[in-house]
């Protein structure tokens, strides 16, 4: 007990201190360090360049800006990032010394309540900040993530000429969330007359066909080779693609012309002539 009252000096004079360190505020409301907030001593209020947010000082009696996700941060103007940033330093060289570019402390992209995706939390607040309000939460996170879209083709495959013998390929860009499964098919015709899809490569020597992600976020290409081209691969040829949302697909035509059946003309040797 003796042990505990002696303490108790201590711990009063070191309250002060660790307050002022952790950024505490006294009892109404306001840095002691900070004094009467007097607006017409604030430097003139200037309109926040984007991307900025309008906000207090530390006192919270001057305006000043916060940098949103992007904006740079430190620096000898001690410029600050918005609630749910952090300054995250540059690589050397890249900008001047001391000075870093706000990003947000939850990594990630994020669906929104409007079927929108944002590349973070942050951005989503940032664009709810500044759109019309129907109501209270109008645009809020409706989960992790992307959101979710049915497979949209691209960049088509194109029509191709060529002859037999030579290689051709035709490639298909897609993109959708989640990732889609693409596959190749040729319209060929059926005894009966009648249009039937068949699956590639099959059982076609001559045909290769490749998938891999990219070249962007979010986005498949696949590609399908045909070395040597023949006469009988000539047709129409489908890119299809799908995921759990739905799915897509687009078509282009292989042309083959038979160099078999061009005769290159003989004409006869002098010799021949006697």
């Amino acid at each position: 007990m003796p042990r505990s009252t002696s303490l108790f000096p201590l711990l009063l004079l070191l309250l002060p201190p660790l307050a002022s360190g952790l950024g505490l505020r006294a009892a109404g409301g306001r840095r002691p360090e900070c004094g009467p907030c007097r607006p017409e001593h604030c430097p003139a209020p200037a309109r926040c360049p984007a991307p900025a947010i309008a906000a207090r000082d530390e006192c919270g009696c001057c305006a000043r800006c916060l940098g949103a996700e992007g904006a740079s941060c430190g620096g000898r103007a001690g410029a600050r990032c918005a609630p749910g940033l952090v300054c995250a330093s540059r690589a050397a060289g890249a900008a001047p010394e001391g000075t870093g570019v706000c990003v947000c402390a939850q990594r990630g992209a994020v669906c929104g309540s409007d079927g929108r995706s944002y590349p973070s939390v942050c951005a989503l607040r940032l664009r709810a900040r500044y759109m019309p309000r129907a109501h209270p939460g109008h645009l809020h996170k409706a989960r992790d993530g992307p959101c979710e879209f049915a497979p949209m083709v691209v960049i088509p495959p194109r029509s191709v000429h060529n002859v037999t013998g030579a290689q051709v390929y035709l490639s298909c860009e897609v993109r959708a969330v989640p990732t889609p499964v693409i596959t190749w098919r040729k319209v060929t015709q059926s005894p009966e007359g009648t249009q039937v899809l068949e699956d590639l490569p099959g059982d076609h020597v001559n045909i290769a066909v490749q998938v891999r992600g990219g070249p962007s976020d979010h986005e498949a290409t696949a590609w399908i080779l045909i070395n040597p081209l023949r006469k009988e691969d000539e047709g129409v040829y489908l890119c299809h693609s799908a995921n759990a949302v739905g799915e897509a697909e687009s078509h282009s035509t292989v042309t083959v012309m038979d160099l078999s059946k061009y005769k290159v003309p003989r004409f006869p040797a002098p010799d021949d002539r006697m």
